[in-house]
C-alpha cells in the first residue's frame, strides 16, 4: 500500500482535506475552510488543491480516512460519500474515524484527561473523554450541563468549550494528522462506514406524521 493517505472530514463546520504521508504521520498539504453551509460546495476543491499543493495525483493515494461524525446529517454524508467515492474509484481502502477522535488524539500531548464537545445544535453538544488521546467515555450528545466535566482541560467548538470551567486547548476542529493517527491499524480490513449521528433526524416519514384531524 502506498502510504500516501487522503484524510477527510465534513463533521464540524471546517471542511477539511488533507494529504498525510503515513511514516511518521507527515502533513504534505491540508486545505481548511470554515463554512457550516460550504461541505458540498468546498470539499472536492479542498482536496483538488491540497493534492495540488502536495505536487501528487489521485494516483498517489494508497487509502483515505474520514471522520465519521458525530455532527449534523447534511455536513456528514458529503465527507463520508466523497470518501467512499474515492476508495470505490481508486480501489482503495477507506477508513471511518470517530470525529471527536482526531482532535482527542492531538490534544493528548497537552493534557492526559481531555474532554472534546463539539456543536451539536439545538443547545446541546456531541462530547468525549480522552485519557492520554485514548477515548474512555462517549461519543454521546448531551446539554453542557449534563456532560461530566471531570478532565484537565477541554478542546473543540470555542464557543461550546467556553461552557466548561476548564483550561481551553488550541485543537478545535479535526485535522488531517488527528484524523489518520485515529486509525488503529491501517493493515487491517477496513470496518464499514457508518455515520455517528447519535439522534434521528429531525424529518419523519410521512409513515410516523401524526393524522391530520378532521
Amino acid at each position: 500500500m502506498s502510504t500516501v493517505i487522503l484524510a477527510i472530514d465534513t463533521a464540524t463546520p471546517a471542511i477539511t482535506a488533507g494529504i498525510v504521508k503515513l511514516d511518521g504521520v507527515e502533513v504534505l498539504a491540508e486545505r481548511v475552510t470554515v463554512d457550516a453551509r460550504a461541505h458540498a460546495e468546498q470539499l472536492t476543491p479542498n482536496v483538488l488543491a491540497a493534492l495540488t499543493d502536495a505536487g501528487l495525483t489521485v494516483d498517489d493515494l494508497g487509502a483515505v480516512v474520514v471522520g465519521c461524525g458525530p455532527g449534523p446529517f447534511t455536513g456528514l454524508r458529503v465527507g463520508m460519500a466523497t470518501a467512499a467515492a474515492c476508495g470505490h474509484a481508486l480501489g482503495i481502502p477507506v477508513h471511518g474515524v470517530c470525529s471527536l477522535d482526531a482532535i482527542g488524539i492531538e490534544s493528548a500531548a497537552t493534557a492526559a484527561e481531555v474532554l472534546v464537545v463539539t456543536d451539536a445544535r439545538r443547545r446541546e453538544v456531541y462530547w468525549a473523554r480522552y485519557r492520554d488521546g485514548v477515548r474512555v467515555d462517549g461519543p454521546a450528545v448531551d446539554a453542557p450541563a449534563d456532560v461530566p466535566a471531570d478532565a484537565d482541560a477541554v478542546a473543540g467548538s470555542p464557543e461550546h468549550a467556553a461552557l466548561f470551567d476548564l483550561p481551553r486547548l488550541a485543537a478545535v476542529y479535526p485535522t488531517a494528522a488527528g484524523l489518520v493517527r485515529s486509525v488503529a491499524d491501517w493493515t487491517a480490513e477496513p470496518a464499514p462506514l457508518v455515520p455517528l449521528y447519535l439522534r434521528r433526524p429531525d424529518a419523519k416519514p410521512s409513515s410516523e406524521q401524526p393524522a391530520a384531524t378532521r
